[in-house]
C-alpha cells in the first residue's frame, strides 16, 4: 500500500511539472510576463503562479501578488445586488431613477425605463463608457443613451456604475463597504478590494503592454464597479465557487445566475456564427460549450486581462489573471489544457465584435 501511495504521489508530481512546463511555454509564446491560475474540479484544486510581476526584474509573481480583475469587478457588483435584492433592499424591476436621480443622465425620458435587471443583463441601452473613465472629466460627463432600453444587448460599464451609485445611495454605504460585507468577508477574500490599500504596495503587479513593456501599478482611490477590483486568482476562485452553487442567495435568485435572461443579440451587429452558443444571465455570460453549459466573464483593463469559466454540472471552474495586454490569447489553450479538448466559444464571440 505504501509503495502504491508513493507511486501516486510521484505521478501527480510528474503531471504537475509537465503542466507547469506547458504553461511556461505558453506564456513565452504569447509574450505574457505573469499568470495566476486556479483550476478546481469536484473539490480538488490546482494552482499556478508563474512569471514576474514586472518584466525585466528578478521578482517572482506569487499567489499573493495583487492583480487587476478589470471587468470581473462587474460580477462582484452583480452578486452584491442579488444579495441585496434577496433582502428587499432593491427591486430588480423598479426603475433606477425611482431610487436615485443620477445627475449624469440629465433629462432623458427613455432613462426612466431602465432597471437593475437591464443593467445586469446589459440591455440598458447605455454605452460602455461616455468617455475614458480614468480621465479627470469622466465623473461629471454627460451620459447619453445609445440604444432603446431593453431592445438589444450592449455591454455597459456605465450601467454598472449607475447601479453602484444607486446601491450606495439606498444603503448609505460605499461599494467598498458593501463588497466587504456581502462578498469579501463572507467568502474570506482577504486580498480583495475595490480601492488601493497601502499593504498592496509590497506585492502588486505592474501591467504590461503588448510588447511586454511594464506600464504601471494602478492605485485606484475610488471604487468603480466596472473595473477597479484588486485581487488574486485564489481569492477570486473562492468567489467563482460561490457563484457556481449560488452560495449566499435564495434558490430562485441563484437561478438568475444560471438561466438565460436574454439571447445577447448585440446592438448594431447582425447574426454571427457564435451567436447561437452565447446568451446572458444576470451579471454573467452563458456559453454552450463542448464540456456543457458554462458561466463565464472576461476582464480587460488594457494592460491586465482576466477570465473565468465555470461548469456547474461538472463542478469545475477555471480562473486566471494575467498582467499583460496579451493575456486573453491564452484562454482557449488554458481551457483545453485543464478542462479538455473542445470548443468553448467565448473568445470567438468576443472576436466577432471587432
Amino acid at each position: 500500500m505504501r509503495l502504491f501511495l508513493t507511486m501516486l504521489l510521484w505521478l501527480s508530481a510528474f503531471a504537475a511539472t509537465a503542466q507547469q512546463a506547458e504553461l511556461t511555454a505558453l506564456l513565452q509564446k504569447e509574450n505574457v510576463p505573469g499568470l495566476q491560475l486556479v483550476f478546481s474540479k469536484k473539490g480538488e484544486t490546482v494552482q499556478y503562479s508563474l512569471g514576474a510581476p514586472e518584466a525585466g526584474t528578478t521578482k517572482t509573481l506569487t499567489a499573493n501578488t495583487i492583480m487587476q480583475a478589470a471587468s470581473l469587478s462587474k460580477v462582484v457588483l452583480a452578486y452584491t445586488t442579488l444579495r441585496l435584492h434577496d433582502r428587499g433592499v432593491i427591486n430588480l424591476d423598479k426603475p433606477l431613477l425611482g431610487y436615485y436621480n443620477y445627475p449624469r443622465l440629465g433629462t432623458q425620458p427613455r432613462a426612466a425605463a431602465i432597471t437593475a435587471r437591464m443593467v445586469l443583463t446589459h440591455t440598458s441601452g447605455l454605452p460602455n463608457w461616455a468617455e475614458n473613465p480614468l480621465g479627470a472629466t469622466w465623473a461629471t460627463s454627460h451620459l447619453k443613451l445609445k440604444y432603446v432600453p431593453d431592445s438589444c444587448w450592449n455591454y455597459s460599464g456605465e450601467g454598472f456604475v449607475w447601479l453602484q451609485k444607486t446601491l450606495e445611495h439606498v444603503t448609505g454605504k460605499s461599494l467598498q463597504v458593501l463588497a466587504q460585507e456581502e462578498v469579501f468577508g463572507p467568502l474570506r477574500m482577504k486580498n480583495s478590494s475595490f480601492v488601493w490599500r497601502e499593504a498592496f504596495a509590497r506585492d502588486a503587479s505592474f501591467g504590461h503592454d503588448a510588447s511586454g513593456k511594464p506600464t504601471e501599478v494602478r492605485k485606484f482611490n475610488a471604487p468603480n464597479a466596472g473595473f477597479s477590483l484588486l485581487t488574486t486568482a485564489s481569492d477570486y476562485s473562492r468567489f467563482v465557487q460561490a457563484l457556481m452553487v449560488g452560495q449566499g442567495l435564495k434558490p430562485a435568485t441563484a437561478q438568475l445566475l444560471a438561466t438565460t435572461a436574454n439571447p445577447a443579440n448585440r446592438c448594431g451587429l447582425g447574426p454571427t456564427p457564435t451567436d447561437p452558443y452565447i446568451s446572458w444571465a444576470h451579471g454573467v455570460g452563458l456559453a454552450n460549450t463542448s464540456a456543457g453549459t458554462a458561466l463565464w466573464h472576461w476582464g480587460d483593463n488594457g494592460d491586465f486581462k482576466a477570465f473565468f469559466m465555470t461548469f456547474p454540472a461538472q463542478k469545475t471552474s477555471l480562473v486566471f489573471f494575467t498582467n499583460s495586454a496579451n493575456g486573453l490569447k491564452l484562454t482557449d489553450e488554458l481551457l483545453r489544457l485543464f478542462v479538455g479538448p473542445g470548443e468553448y466559444r467565448a473568445m470567438q464571440w468576443l472576436a466577432e465584435e471587432k
